[in-house]
């Protein structure tokens, strides 16, 4: 057992999350800033909120729920069929830290877990980066 508890411990568990998966859905689906990504989602998202509540429990360090029901994620090769670049990686990220903020997790819970999301969005991309124009 390790010394430090989990992201899922320090953000209250299960109840939180399900609650920032639920928030982050919500921004994602009224927010401008993430048509992008909106448009790349069904149109009912409860199975995308599922399955990120599941993967996140497990990820967090909480119990290993995707695992469990569908095997192991395959993040990246499953992501593949979706155009992933900055951009979209941006939106997704807006809209978890967005969530993180809404739900009341502590400031500096929110930069220690939002920075290890960044790693697992910026692993999602699969097209080139852009190159700005001078």
């Amino acid at each position: 057992m390790s010394d430090h508890p989990t992201f899922y411990e320090v953000i209250g568990g299960e109840p939180v999350l399900s609650k920032l998966v639920t928030r982050f859905y919500e921004v994602m689906d009224t927010e401008p800033k993430a048509a992008g990504i909106r448009a790349m989602h069904q149109q009912d998202l409860s199975e995308a909120r599922e399955k990120l509540f599941l993967f996140l429990s497990g990820w967090m360090g909480g119990p290993p729920l995707y695992v469990e029901k569908y095997g192991h994620p395959m993040l990246r090769a499953r992501h593949l069929p979706f155009p992933i670049a900055e951009s979209e990686r941006d939106q997704w990220i807006y809209c978890m830290v967005r969530a993180m903020h809404d739900v009341g997790i502590d400031e500096k819970v929110m930069v220690q877990l939002g920075n290890a999301l960044w790693g697992v969005a910026d692993f999602m991309r699969n097209q080139p980066e852009t190159v700005k124009s001078a």
